[in-house]
């Protein structure tokens, strides 16, 4: 199975924050907004969390979830959540199992030097858990307001 629109989303069962158990199956008829990013407290990464987190009211109208994914402990998830007042829920996905399931976990370079990496990108489910949009190598600035345009659409 490919994470590509029109495709059933991988489905998946990750440490969440809060010690909560986040599971893509417990949001059945819901919409829900999968996004996957590198690392917690980085300016890119937070700029993104804190956006969603300002668009919650307006997800939450079109009934839509949000997830932020990336492979940051529980621990650092709960610290990066308090510290920037995030309401998003995040899940800790450690093994990496979850990113290459959803084709997110990609040789990255920098500086002339290859290693492996999350690949920002946001995938959007509808209510049968069916992928309806995807957005990979996302640019931050906006496209928060991008992915909710899509979810009042579905």
């Amino acid at each position: 199975m490919s994470a590509t629109e029109g495709n059933a989303a991988p489905d998946f069962s990750l440490p969440g924050d809060g010690g909560k158990n986040v599971r893509l199956t417990d949001l059945k008829g819901k919409n829900v907004v999968v996004y996957f990013y590198p690392k917690d407290d980085t300016s890119g990464c937070t700029a993104e969390a804190i956006d969603f987190t300002a668009h919650l009211p307006d997800f939450a109208a079109a009934d839509t979830e949000i997830i932020g994914i990336s492979k940051d402990t529980v621990a650092k998830h709960d610290k990066f959540k308090a510290k920037h007042d995030l309401k998003v829920t995040l899940a800790s996905d450690e093994d990496c199992a979850v990113c290459e399931a959803y084709g997110v976990w990609v040789e990255k370079s920098m500086y002339g030097r290859k290693y492996m990496g999350i690949e920002r990108a946001t995938f959007l489910l509808d209510g049968d858990g069916v992928i309806r949009n995807v957005w990979r190598k996302v640019k931050v600035k906006g496209h928060a307001e991008a992915v909710l345009n899509a979810a009042k659409e579905i």
